[in-house]
């Protein structure tokens, strides 16, 4: 190993992505990634959508063939956690007792399904979906279940409670919030994507939570905090997720919600960075860290880390976008609405196809798009700068919005 050397622990959309920009910028030092899963690396979010609806084959979830690691020469060790990190003599362990040596280390180590608190969670029938072995147990219970509860009504928990609404499967999501995706998304977004899981014939329960999961040796049903008892074949377990920090945390390095960087996804320590949802960066217009999980922002920040070894170093700055696929529906999120205290609506929700523009007061903070890709396409181009949108123009439908920003 020589002291130029690049070890990612982790192997997502971020190390991959990492890889490949450190190739393409011509760095001739050794790439090695560590993985504690098996198989080559693939992609994530298609797991709850494309995947789970049977519309995404599992060889297309890989982020590259294995040609491309032969041919980039970049290294990929499976299913051997990391589990130490020495920064004095700067090496990571592994569980299998390998030891890396790093020139420089990248904490890519994503995050992790949070656990359900309650009695019963540990019983067979209670599951996750995070990773590509649980996407595949679960797939294949799909044909045998007559009904499910879904506990959760974030991205994840939507998205398989459509896929599985289709299928014929009765549905009931649990939601502890007063309604879906109260952090994600606008009150407009939030109510139009609850009527329509609730025509698709899902039991959407808001405002309570789960007591306890029953059952004698397999998940029965569901108990609410409001005294419901709702049978269930399967509950899926999806409140949200924990940033994988032990590692770091062990070796010293600061952590909170996230790994915490600068502006260049740098810790403390200039030999060790951190990217992807484990990490938690300063970003314009928000207050303290942020740590984001979308494909787009470990990509980005891969790229820019990229720079940064690469000699070119430039602040993390872009513009954060999401997307999530329910059924028919296609939302699509340029920014974020955190904060706003307005919206403003473009399209008629009851066609199944609009946009919402969430402003603080003047200021555009982000936009949201069902079955409206041009407006996406166009928001990420003006938010990506100053944009120059007012709310009577957002509402008004002969603006164009490609004259914006």
């Amino acid at each position: 190993m020589s002291s130029s050397d690049v070890v990612v622990v982790g192997a997502g959309h971020a190390a991959i992505q990492l890889a490949a920009s450190l190739r393409q910028g011509r760095y001739d030092g050794a790439i090695t990634l560590i993985a504690d899963e098996s198989g080559l690396p693939y992609q994530r979010p298609p797991l709850s959508k494309a995947f789970m609806s049977g519309h995404m084959e599992e060889a297309a979830l890989l982020l590259r063939p294995a040609s491309f690691y032969a041919a980039q020469n970049v290294g990929v060790v499976e299913n051997d956690a990391a589990v130490g990190i020495d920064r004095a003599a700067r090496v990571v362990t592994l569980a299998s007792g390998a030891a890396h040596a790093y020139g420089h280390l990248v904490l890519a180590t994503g995050a992790a399904n949070r656990p359900l608190p309650v009695p019963g969670a540990q019983l067979p029938g209670v599951v996750g979906l995070r990773n590509l072995a649980e996407a595949r147990a679960l797939k294949a219970l799909l044909p045998g279940l007559r009904r499910v509860v879904v506990i959760g009504a974030g991205f994840i928990g939507l998205e398989f409670a459509a896929v599985a609404a289709e299928r014929g499967i009765a549905v009931t999501v649990i939601e502890a919030a007063p309604r879906p995706l109260m952090r994600g998304v606008s009150a407009v977004m939030s109510d139009h994507l609850a009527a329509s899981h609730r025509g698709w014939g899902t039991e959407l329960l808001t405002g309570t939570g789960v007591k306890a999961i029953h059952g004698s040796t397999h998940a029965e049903s569901a108990e609410t905090t409001d005294g419901r008892i709702i049978l269930a074949d399967l509950v899926l377990v999806a409140i949200g997720v924990i940033p994988n920090t032990a590692l770091a945390a062990a070796a010293g390095l600061r952590t909170g919600n996230g790994i915490e960087v600068d502006a260049f996804l740098a810790t403390a320590d200039p030999a060790i960075s951190a990217l992807g949802d484990c990490a938690a960066f300063p970003m314009a217009g928000q207050i303290g860290l942020v740590r984001l999980e979308s494909v787009q922002n470990a990509s980005d920040q891969a790229r820019a880390l990229a720079d940064r070894l690469l000699g070119k170093p430039t602040s993390y700055a872009k513009l954060p976008w999401f997307w999530s696929d329910q059924a028919a529906l296609k939302l699509q999120i340029a920014g974020l609405s955190g904060g706003h205290d307005q919206t403003v609506l473009r399209g008629d929700p009851a066609s199944g196809a609009f946009s919402v523009f969430c402003f603080q007061g003047a200021r555009l903070l982000a936009v949201e798009s069902l079955n409206r890709a041009p407006d996406h396409m166009a928001a990420r181009r003006f938010l990506a700068g100053a944009p120059k949108i007012t709310p009577a123009e957002a509402a008004d439908p002969a603006f164009d919005l490609r004259s914006a920003g």
